[in-house]
């Protein structure tokens, strides 16, 4: 299976042509792109000056990640950078829930190439650095509550009892119809993902892929989360929190990952578990449509090969120079030739 990439190819494009210009004349620049998840971006020019780049960003669960503190994790990732200035929230672009303005021309003449990079791809990388920001939170409660009971008796009713009660994570990453749940426990952290099946063959396609997810686990992977499946019925932990109605419940699934303790370690592992596990959704309905389009153009190649062998059963009767001759027949079934 192919492997979407976590970055904006585009925004790292125009961000690399502008930090290592090949002319020194500047051209404005306005442009819009959209992601697979809905999420926009608008990188444009300055109107009083060409050198500054404005990016921003706009995702439908702003507000659930401003709860989580995303504005204080963003400007923690990216106050580092001097020449990079991020907006208030108030003064952000009209529009957009998050801007920052990069001086484009003093960046490529006083930071180092390594320095360049580092932040083309940390720009690149906007929206999943605004969605980790609710991973690290629940990765943080995770850290304390197995602090907490590290040398406790996790089997004890008010412990138990504690813990079902422990708050549920909520980011509608798509509106109100798909939906990420994180669940922190002293031993793991559970990420339920809610997603809406538009066609019945996508839920066929669905099934498929989640049970190779399990096999997968099963024959060699034994460190890879545990997946569960189901169709309808939400989850017990969060099943407080879903909302739609009768008709949605039949069109949503819900996907499960348990991230047991080996994924949460601090550091490298624990944010590529991050940008792999927020990817889940695109790559998921990603590899749906791609796996429908090769069975149509397969079945389309062979409904080809099928006319071509019925056309070569048709009889045809050929005169010496293998032109097609025209035979015609009575009623009575006496044959005559038309003859130009």
């Amino acid at each position: 299976m192919l492997q979407i990439e976590q970055n904006n190819l585009l925004i790292q494009k125009t961000l690399t042509e502008r930090l290592f210009p090949q002319t020194d004349s500047l051209k404005s620049l306005d442009r819009i792109i959209t992601d697979f998840d809905f999420t926009t971006y608008h990188i444009s020019t300055l109107p009083d000056d060409k050198s500054k780049l404005l990016l921003s960003l706009n995702v439908k669960c702003w507000n659930d990640l401003v709860s989580y503190n995303v504005e204080e994790y963003l400007q923690s990732k990216y106050s580092i950078y001097k020449n990079l200035t991020i907006l208030p929230s108030n003064q952000a672009e009209t529009g957009y829930n998050y801007s920052v303005v990069l001086d484009t021309a003093s960046s490529a003449a006083s930071d180092d190439e390594d320095t360049k990079l580092r932040l083309i791809d940390d720009l690149s990388l906007l929206k999943r650095n605004a969605m980790a920001a609710a991973f690290h939170k629940a990765f943080d409660r995770y850290d304390e509550l197995s602090a907490k009971h590290s040398n406790s008796n996790t089997y004890s009713e008010e412990i138990q009892q504690e813990l079902a009660n422990e708050p549920v994570l909520v980011i509608k990453y798509r509106g109100v119809d798909e939906t990420i749940y994180l669940k922190p426990s002293f031993d793991r952290v559970t990420v339920i993902f809610s997603t809406m099946f538009q066609d019945e063959t996508d839920k066929v396609f669905g099934k498929v892929f989640l049970q190779e997810f399990v096999d997968a686990r099963k024959r060699s992977v034994q460190t890879a989360p545990q997946v569960l499946y189901s169709q309808s019925e939400p989850p017990l932990d969060i099943a407080r929190y879903v909302q739609g109605g009768k008709q949605d419940s039949e069109n949503k699934g819900y996907v499960t990952f348990v991230l047991f303790p080996r994924h949460l370690v601090k550091g490298d592992k624990r944010e590529n578990c991050i940008s792999h596990i927020e990817m889940f959704r695109s790559y998921f309905h990603y590899h749906i449509k791609c796996s429908k389009a090769f069975m149509h153009s397969r079945m389309r190649f062979r409904v080809k090969e099928f006319l071509k062998i019925l056309n070569r059963a048709k009889p045809e009767n050929l005169d010496d120079e293998g032109k097609v001759i025209e035979n015609r027949k009575t009623a009575s079934g006496r044959r005559f030739d038309i003859k130009a």
